[in-house]
């Protein structure tokens, strides 16, 4: 049976609108990024620990609260009071920055430190369950690197608005800015949903039901979830390592508030631009004619390849493309950042489509908030630790090489998994929309 008139072109500006809302959500992150990491430069690399273990804790916290949301609300109410919560967070946040000076960088750091952190993984990782919950297979791995540049452009739009702004009007009142980005990233999303719930035979708008504790229970008996909470304590290892050593650096380099901010604001730039032509080029050719499980792989062996260079060579300043830059650290480091989010990031979101609904939130949620803090927590301790018994960069990087390595490994393992749904074929018919 063919659908009416009004479902084809839904159907066909759902991967518009997607893209459309992500990029008002990165956009909305990437302002606020920067002025989280400043705090961080401001402190160092010994205090990422703390950062980390607190973030961690609230996330032990909020994993049954979220799994109560899922299991009883509807997709609606889930992603209109989720989403409103993070815009109220930022509005109230406006003060104590203004108050930053008589706080102190570390008290502040450590509270923004740890919201940011949530924000971040809840409101993405909301994002693409629901993304995954309202594409099907073959649709996802079509247009999930096209929803990912839109979210790309806005990574990129809002280290540029922050570079601008930053300087005119200071840090308080950009969280202004990125409460208004969110905002016009719900309305779009509330708009996806219903009319993905208008289609026939979607049930969408129900509740999940089901346990609390389901993410966490679904660790264990899914091997799915198993590579994936291994391939997130990998990669975390790797980018929380360039993030604690670009970190001493920044500290070591820039001394003030808005010196930080630029530069933290600038390596966003760069990664994003990266990301951006990953997500033109090879990884939709990569995910449409390979199938998602290159898309984990891919990067994995990207990041062996970097650890390793630096390992041999070491952290000085390096040509790259040109231009010089002061340390290989930062060249790694948006590397590493830019295939994860060019190409990793797609990929992992794609085989999520071929789980059961309640693995798309629940145990996805679990792996991309606690599963993730809980490598932060291990890698900045294992980082501090090393770096007091004398370890250098070269050791350091070596050691990553190995995780990188043994990343690889998991990845092909993860991307063929036994327990996932079987592959839908792509429809390379552009004049088609995607089913959903």
């Amino acid at each position: 049976m063919s659908l009416p008139r009004q479902a084809v072109v839904e159907q066909a500006a759902a991967p518009t609108l997607s893209a459309l809302a992500f990029f008002f959500v990165m956009t909305s992150y990437y302002i606020i990024r920067p002025v989280r990491d400043q705090l961080s430069g401001a402190v160092g690399s010994p205090s990422l620990p703390l950062f980390y273990g607190a973030v961690f804790v609230v996330m032990l916290l909020l994993t049954p609260v979220f799994g109560v949301l899922v299991a009883r609300f509807r997709r609606r109410q889930l992603l209109g009071w989720s989403y409103s919560f993070f815009i109220l967070c930022l509005l109230a946040f406006v003060p104590a920055f203004m108050a930053q000076e008589h706080i102190g960088a570390r008290e502040l750091g450590v509270v923004f430190f740890v919201w940011v952190s949530v924000f971040n993984l809840f409101v993405v990782s909301l994002f693409w369950s629901f993304m995954a919950d309202i594409f099907s297979s073959g649709a996802a791995r079509r247009v999930f690197s096209l929803i990912a540049l839109g979210g790309m452009a806005g990574a990129i739009f809002g280290p540029l608005v922050t570079k601008l702004l930053v300087q005119l009007i200071g840090v308080a009142p950009l969280l202004l800015v990125s409460a208004f980005a969110l905002s016009l990233s719900l309305v779009l999303l509330l708009r996806l949903s219903a009319q993905h719930d208008r289609q026939p035979g979607n049930a969408g708008e129900e509740a999940i039901g089901g346990s609390l504790w389901a993410g966490v229970k679904e660790l264990w008996s899914r091997p799915f979830l198993r590579y994936m909470a291994l391939l997130m304590l990998f990669g975390d290892g790797i980018g929380t390592l360039a993030y604690a050593l670009v970190a001493d650096y920044a500290k070591a380099h820039f001394t003030s508030t808005v010196a930080r901010t630029s530069f933290y604001n600038d390596l966003d730039l760069a990664t994003n631009l990266l990301g951006a032509a990953l997500q033109l080029s090879l990884t939709p050719w990569l995910l449409v004619r390979r199938g998602a499980g290159w898309g984990l792989v891919v990067p994995s062996l990207v990041n062996l390849v970097l650890l390793a260079t630096v390992a041999l060579i070491g952290s000085g300043s390096v040509q790259f493309f040109g231009y010089s830059v002061p340390s290989l650290l930062a060249v790694m480091l948006v590397i590493t950042r830019g295939f994860a989010y060019g190409m990793t990031k797609p990929a992992v979101d794609a085989l999520y489509t071929r789980v059961p609904r309640e693995t798309r939130y629940k145990g996805k949620n679990f792996v991309e908030t606690a599963v993730w803090r809980f490598g932060d927590v291990v890698v900045t301790s294992a980082v501090s630790g090393l770096r007091m018994l004398g370890w250098g960069v070269g050791g350091l990087a070596l050691l990553g090489a190995g995780v990188a390595a043994l990343a690889a490994l998991v990845s092909r393992r993860a991307g063929w998994s036994p327990d996932l749904a079987p592959e839908e074929p792509v429809r390379l018919d552009r004049g088609e929309p995607p089913p959903v």
